[in-house]
């Protein structure tokens, strides 16, 4: 964008800078600008495609400089993340349209000259296992945005170059993704594939090695801003300042997509070879390793324990030099009748050759123990607080695992519940009988399931959904190469998500499906799954984000039409009514 596009575009917006910005963030048109960077992302990835690269140097200035790219780029980092309340080093957030209207110009202003700062380092507990504590480095919200305008810059670049089973942090593919590559490549009584090498990168995002990252962005017109991220350094509670000579920070918005950048080739090194002709083009050759990645964890599915060997060798070698290594306690070779876990799933071949694909034990045990922690501690508590904490984590569990064999487990899982809140309730009145314990908490809350022992509030409606409820839909594997900023595949895309049914009930689906999805006030997407949640605390996170984001309302669109009940978005209500107070939220 020239100067003077970006001066049309202030002007149109009525903004010229922080102090006259009040209430204008709510009434900008996002339906524009994530399609213009949406188009502009595609024209990068043809260009990269045609080995245009003058052209793809071009275009990634322009978006580094897009209007459209700074506000979409705000707006991820200020509003939809699920990080947008903590602040870096600095205490920034912006909570309010105002101080994203004023964040987005001061970010535009300082397109070329920006300096990155330190990040602030935290621990959080690692999901296998909470006794370990994992680092975090949290850069400010000003270099979050920045990192998010060169994402969108660098991302496209290297959708069109990435390998086909490459799935971590990527936009249109998720680690259900991964788990389907494994069960078509070693699934029947036929299957070759039978050894798998089980491994996982040590620290991976801690110890990439720069020279070689840099490397391998070549002329990318950012790479020195990126230099400048990785070189920032970090600043931890009760310790100096102390400088960064290695690694990405894991809480960046662009260091998923530099480890993916990092580890690039690395089924090449690993020996994967495609077929290039006939039939069988893009699939792996006959006596070819497969290996699916997922992020710095990944399964190499061969033929023989010695292949398997040989790829650990090669991908030795090949990591040494990035500065990389496996995890020896967590690096295994084994069968897969004697299966493995992935993921959280668990993987197995039965001795009829069929592959079941199922939650992992690790994975019931860490949701029985969650659960059994936050219902002791919602004692005292009434039963809308604790649907209000617990239905999101069951229903995202649920959601996770809803793609493989998980039935059975289901089924444990609504026992289990059942047991849990039939014991917060005798807690909450020690007084009361067991009929008026039933009565009062128990009953056929939802009227379509012939259930009289649903959990649930008798005042307000909501009860807890079993995950016996959630049907088992099998998981369509993203094909090869295949990827959102690919112009031709914008139908597929689509039709994608619309087969992809969120995890919300009936009533919401069918709005969103008359609706085409669109908030009827502003027109933008109600629902933002560009990258499908990846673990059940991301859908989790998803669902109480939704909850918050979307309401249902009675609305007419016109002065004297007819009111509808309509899904909106809570800011367009807000905006729409006049009013500062936040409607019901959305039932889950």
């Amino acid at each position: 964008m020239t100067a003077h596009a970006f001066a049309v575009a202030m002007a149109a917006l009525g903004v010229n800078g922080p102090d006259d910005v009040v209430q204008e963030w709510d009434a900008i048109n996002w339906r524009l600008h994530e399609d213009n960077v949406r188009r502009l992302r595609q024209r990068i990835f043809t260009a990269v495609k045609d080995g245009d690269w003058p052209k793809v140097r071009n275009l990634q200035k322009l978006m580094l400089r897009s209007w459209s790219n700074t506000l979409v780029s705000v707006r991820q980092a200020s509003q939809r993340n699920t990080g947008r309340k903590t602040a870096g080093i600095d205490g920034e957030v912006a909570l309010t349209p105002t101080a994203r209207m004023g964040l987005a110009v001061r970010v535009h202003q300082s397109v070329r000259t920006w300096q990155p700062r330190a990040v602030k380092r935290v621990y959080i507990p690692k999901a296998g296992n909470r006794a370990k504590l994992r680092p975090l480095g949290i850069p400010v919200l000003a270099d979050r945005c920045h990192q998010g305008r060169v994402r969108h810059a660098l991302e496209p670049e290297w959708e069109a170059q990435f390998e086909p089973r490459s799935y971590g942090f990527r936009p249109g593919r998720s680690c259900h993704d991964a788990i389907s590559a494994i069960f078509t490549i070693s699934k029947g009584s036929q299957a070759k594939r039978v050894w798998a090498l089980d491994a996982d990168l040590a620290t991976a995002f801690d110890k990439i090695d720069h020279d070689r990252l840099l490397e391998a962005l070549g002329s990318f017109p950012a790479r020195d801003m990126i230099r400048d991220w990785l070189k920032a350094g970090v600043i931890e509670a009760g310790k100096k300042f102390a400088p960064t000579e290695e690694g990405v920070p894991q809480g960046g918005v662009i260091s998923p997509l530099l480890l993916n950048v990092a580890l690039h080739g690395l089924e090449e090194a690993a020996g994967v070879r495609y077929a290039t002709g006939g039939t069988r083009a893009g699939q792996t050759a006959s006596q070819s390793p497969a290996v699916i990645r997922y992020a710095d964890d990944l399964v190499a599915l061969c033929h023989t324990r010695e292949q398997a060997e040989q790829v650990k060798e090669r991908l030795t070698a090949w990591l040494a030099p990035r500065g990389l290594a496996f995890n020896q306690d967590k690096t295994r070779i084994v069968h897969l009748d004697e299966g493995l876990d992935f993921l959280g799933f668990s993987l197995r071949r039965y001795r009829n050759g069929k592959l079941l694909i199922k939650p992992s034990k690790t994975a019931i045990r860490r949701i029985r123990r969650r659960l059994a922690v936050e219902m002791r501690r919602l004692r005292g508590s009434n039963a809308q607080a604790v649907l209000a904490t617990i239905v999101p984590i069951t229903r995202g569990w649920a959601t996770y695992y809803r793609g493989v064999v998980s039935q059975r487990v289901f089924n444990t899982m609504d026992e289990y519940l059942w047991k849990l809140t039939y014991k917060w309730a005798k807690y909450s009145h020690t007084n009361k009988p067991k009929f008026w314990i039933v009565k009062t908490y128990y009953g056929q809350f939802n009227p379509a399931r012939q259930d009289r022992w649903v959990f649930g509030h008798r005042h307000s409606g909501a009860y807890l959904p079993k995950l016996a409820w959630t049907p088992i839909v099998r998981h369509q594997l993203v094909p090869g190469r295949a990827s959102p900023d690919d112009p031709t595949m914008t139908q597929y895309w689509a039709d994608r998500r619309r087969r992809n049914k969120p995890p919300l009930d009936n009533a919401t689906l069918r709005l969103l499906k008359a609706q085409h999805g669109r908030c009827p006030l502003c027109g933008d997407y109600l629902l933002h799954t560009n990258r499908e949640p990846d673990s059940p605390q991301q859908w989790e996170q998803w669902l109480t984000g939704t909850r918050k984001a979307i309401t249902r309302q009675n609305l007419s669109l016109t002065a004297h039409g007819p009111d509808n009940i309509r899904l909106l978005h809570t800011s367009c209500h807000r905006r729409h009514t006049g009013t500062s107070r936040d409607p019901a939220p959305l039932h889950l």
